[in-house]
């Protein structure tokens, strides 16, 4: 017995009905004519108001549906899943016709979802209280039912044997490396899905090996019902090996198609191979011009024997404008807004101008505060992956530690070193004036920061998977004063752990290391020291609140950092989570990190998750307090906290 291997699909089938009504042409008078017109309009107006009283006057039936358990969990889940009985259950009540063909629906899909676990023998039985769905006593029965209490639905099914997998063969001339990503074999359960996964490895590993025009049929399944066995054919027709022709670059209106062509990772005469192309649409995606980047190759040859390639991109509104707020019971409210202009002369070039209202409020600041600035940014900055950035900022930042008022810049050359690792080096200068306890210090300083970042998460505001680690080496250097040169060590890391289904149940982890060399405590900027507590270390605790402190309680900052925290994230539903977490962390006096006490915080959150990314409230509580630490602090902002 041949049949169409096919997984099944959960997706709701319609059964349009059609009726057709025939007609034969005869001599009719007039006026006799205009009288079996009116007769006709009013008898189809009669008809009509029938079947909508037929159709729609019947009160809703409720029912309740009761699978029996087929001892298999992964059917009894998939036959759970495919009934409408239950998915509509409560959201689209219907009334006793509807009923019936609702359950006689089901009946088809428990089939097909015994069928695609490899049950071809397996039948599903529906009982509407005692009746079976072709019991002509049924519809009356359904008619003259109460609402309450509802009917009941049951379905048993008969499984019969589970199929198995005979003789896997491939019908066409494979290279024995396409033959091995098959994997399946003889005895294998006749699973559809791991079937018909086949075909598109098998597609997949021509192209990579460079069979551009390579088809692979939808395979062939004979069933044995004596031994319940299967034996499945894949068509497959390689055509030739080829080359990379004619590259199009289509889509193109503000950059600079030599630009493009520059940066491409695949030329003409190349050997055509999937992931190579793949990771070259990737590449051009990832220039932030573009919102879409596809690519397609021709359906056949030309003329000299290679294939054609199409990069069909669409560039993203050269100008955006955005504005942000978040809150913290320690910093306040802040207010942000920047305006963005991408491709700025045609190489990807952007630039972008920002404007921050901050410490608007806050049991941890003193007066309101600003940032404004300005940065631009070039890509293949003399040579490829490699980009420039420059950066100008003017701020204010008020405290309880200390008050500030800078200006700061920085060129700094990040280049991409592989696919999850970057460094980056550069120059920054800064011009301060800082107060701390009533003594105010002006600083000129020159840095030389250096920067290596590994980066391999799946998601800029709602990781779930992959890790990031960060280090930053800043010698700086004073200008002015007798202060001392010094130099900053700071190594950062997260980790993302998935807990079952994927992107669900997420177990985060961060850790935090800094130290200092070359000055001691107070020979160091009040801005550069570490500074513990808050969102981004210790939550529970009011900002920079945890370390040494002088008489008045006000955070002094130190030479040393260590700090903790891990986070349980558990999603409802679609658009909703809720997150349990613990931070812990610790700051250090002319000493290394972990030689002074650590202060824990505990608490929970709640997580609205939208298009954008995740909005975050979270609640902490300090486990073991310090004078001046508050009893809670509340944070609310725009992605995860790490």
């Amino acid at each position: 017995m041949l049949f169409q291997f096919v997984t099944f699909n959960l997706k709701k089938r319609l059964f349009p009905a059609t009726v057709s009504i025939a007609f034969s042409a005869f001599e009719i008078k007039p006026q006799i004519l205009s009288n079996i017109f009116l007769l006709g309009l009013l008898g189809f107006v009669l008809l009509m108001f029938a079947i909508a009283k037929v159709c729609y006057a019947a009160d809703p039936q409720p029912y309740i549906v009761t699978l029996e358990s087929t001892t298999n969990t992964q059917l009894d889940k998939l036959l759970a899943d495919a009934s409408t009985l239950i998915s509509l259950q409560k959201s689209a009540e219907v009334g006793p016709f509807a009923l019936l063909a609702r359950a006689k629906q089901d009946q088809e899909r428990f089939v097909m979802a015994m069928q695609s676990l490899g049950y071809y023998q397996g039948k599903a039985v529906l009982h509407i209280a005692s009746h079976t769905l072709d019991d002509p006593e049924l519809f009356d029965y359904l008619s003259s039912s109460a609402a309450d209490p509802p009917v009941p639905v049951t379905a048993s099914f008969q499984l019969g044997p589970q199929f198995h997998l005979r003789q896997i063969r491939i019908a066409g001339e494979v290279e024995q490396s396409i033959v091995d990503v098959i994997k399946l074999k003889t005895g294998d359960k006749a699973i559809a899905e791991e079937v018909l996964a086949v075909r598109t490895r098998l597609l997949n590993a021509l192209l990579e090996q460079g069979y551009a025009l390579a088809k692979v049929d939808e395979p062939v399944a004979t069933l044995s019902l004596e031994s319940a066995e299967l034996d499945i054919l894949f068509k497959v027709d390689s055509g030739p090996k080829v080359k990379l022709g004619h590259i199009a670059i289509v889509g193109l209106k503000n950059t600079d198609e030599s630009f493009v062509r520059e940066r491409l990772l695949v030329s003409t005469g190349q050997a055509f191979k999937s992931s190579d192309i793949e990771t070259a649409r990737k590449d051009l995606n990832e220039l932030g011009i573009f919102s879409a980047v596809r690519v397609s190759s021709g359906q056949q040859l030309d003329q000299q024997g290679q294939v054609p390639l199409n990069f069909d991109v669409a560039e993203r509104p050269l100008h955006s404008a955005n504005m942000g707020a978040a809150y913290s019971t320690d910093l306040g409210g802040s207010l942000s807004s920047a305006w963005l202009r991408r491709n700025l002369f045609g190489h990807a070039e952007q630039l972008s101008l920002s404007a921050a209202l901050t410490q608007l409020g806050g049991n941890s600041t003193t007066g309101l505060g600003y940032k404004v600035g300005a940065a631009f940014s070039k890509p293949d900055f003399l040579v490829r992956d490699q980009a420039l950035q420059i950066g100008l900022d003017a701020l204010q930042q008020n405290f309880t530690a200390y008050n500030e008022t800078a200006l700061l810049a920085h060129t700094m050359l990040n280049r991409k070193l592989s696919q999850h690792w970057q460094g980056g080096y550069g120059i920054a200068a800064e011009q301060a004036q800082i107060s701390q306890e009533n003594i105010q210090r002006d600083y000129t300083l020159l840095s030389l920061p250096l920067t290596l970042k590994y980066d391999s998460s799946n998601n800029l505001l709602d990781p779930t998977q992959g890790s990031i680690a960060s280090a930053a080496l800043t010698p700086t250097y004073s200008m002015g004063g007798s202060h001392q040169p010094f130099v900053l060590l700071q190594v950062s890391a997260s980790t993302y752990l998935e807990l079952g289904e994927p992107g669900r149940r997420v177990l985060a982890l961060r850790g935090l290391l800094g130290d200092s060399a070359g000055a001691s405590q107070f020979d160091l900027p009040p801005d550069k020291r570490f500074y513990a507590g808050g969102s981004a270390t210790v939550r529970g605790y009011k900002y920079q609140s945890v370390g040494p402190k002088f008489a008045d309680s006000v955070p002094q900052g130190g030479t040393a950092i260590a700090a903790a925290s891990v986070e349980l994230r558990q999603r409802i539903m679609d658009d909703y989570g809720v997150v349990v977490f613990a931070d812990a962390g610790q700051v250090s006096v002319n000493a290394l990190p972990f030689s002074n006490r650590w202060q824990m915080g505990a608490g929970v959150g709640a997580r609205y998750y939208t298009s954008f990314g995740p909005i975050r409230l979270d609640v902490a509580v300090p486990v073991n307090p310090v004078p001046g630490s508050g009893s809670f602090e509340v944070y609310i902002g725009l992605g995860q906290a790490f």
